[in-house]
């Protein structure tokens, strides 16, 4: 489906150049079942995308969400799916979510074009904000704080829902920035169907930082690698066309440095 996981044949050559070599020590995936274990990660959520599937999201602010473009079009029509059938289930979890948000708004980035193939320039701009009808405001689902570049080699983790694990988040606490290109990074980091759009973190400092969102699943010589956007950019021009279209500013997306 359009919104759910795309497996690429997208063959990233420089990659191969400066790609480290079979990941060692990358951690396996946790399923979150419980509250103890989901705690801290209620703010990564289920996007329920009218009847047409799902995708994973994450809290940047009160009212923001952010995701993958593709999520947001019908792989079948190719058209734009509305903000009206979009709606956020923040920690959703055994049939029960802490907070249910319908949305109002969705932007993509001005430059995604969802018909113009699978090119890293396109994963590189595969990013789209949501802005919520009403703010999630419980303390329990604090918003993620964004910012940084990583190296490869660094450790790295994840939280998603995937068509096998849809029921519950699933972190993956350790897995590897395998490269960078064309602002996109390639990760040793485990992906499925309805994974597109989870938050990649960093950990340094304490509280996980939100340093990139999975676009897609590739190959990178012999093993599968997930693709997410490098942030910096994008984010920044999809900011300003939130706010532009938006005619107001989102209420406290926080940008720190590494």
């Amino acid at each position: 489906m359009g919104m759910c996981m795309r497996r690429l044949g997208l063959f990233l050559v420089l990659l191969l150049g400066i790609a480290r070599g079979a990941v060692a020590g990358d951690s396996a995936l946790a399923q979150l079942e419980s509250g103890d274990a989901v705690r801290g990660w209620e703010a990564v959520g289920r996007l329920e995308i009218g009847d047409k599937g799902f995708c994973t999201g994450a809290l940047i602010a009160p009212d923001l969400v952010l995701t993958a473009a593709h999520c947001l079009y019908d792989k079948a029509s190719r058209a734009r799916i509305g903000a009206e059938n979009i709606e956020f289930r923040a920690g959703w979890r055994n049939g029960r979510a802490e907070a249910y948000r319908s949305v109002r708004q969705a932007v993509v980035h001005p430059e995604y074009r969802f018909d113009e193939g699978k090119s890293a320039q396109q994963v590189g701009r595969d990013l789209a904000i949501l802005r919520l009808h009403h703010p999630v405001r419980n303390p329990k689902m604090r918003p993620f704080e964004i910012g940084g570049t990583m190296r490869p080699g660094a450790r790295v983790g994840v939280v998603s829902y995937a068509r096998d694990r849809e029921d519950a988040p699933s972190l993956q606490e350790a897995c590897e920035v395998v490269g960078k290109v064309q602002g996109v990074y390639a990760t040793s980091c485990s992906v499925g169907f309805g994974s597109s759009g989870a938050p990649i973190f960093a950990f340094e400092g304490g509280r996980p930082r939100l340093i990139s969102v999975i676009s897609a699943k590739s190959r990178l010589g012999a093993r599968d690698v997930a693709l997410g956007v490098a942030l910096e950019r994008p984010l920044a021009t999809l900011m300003a066309a939130l706010d532009a279209e938006g005619g107001r500013r989102a209420t406290g997306a926080k940008f720190v440095k590494p």
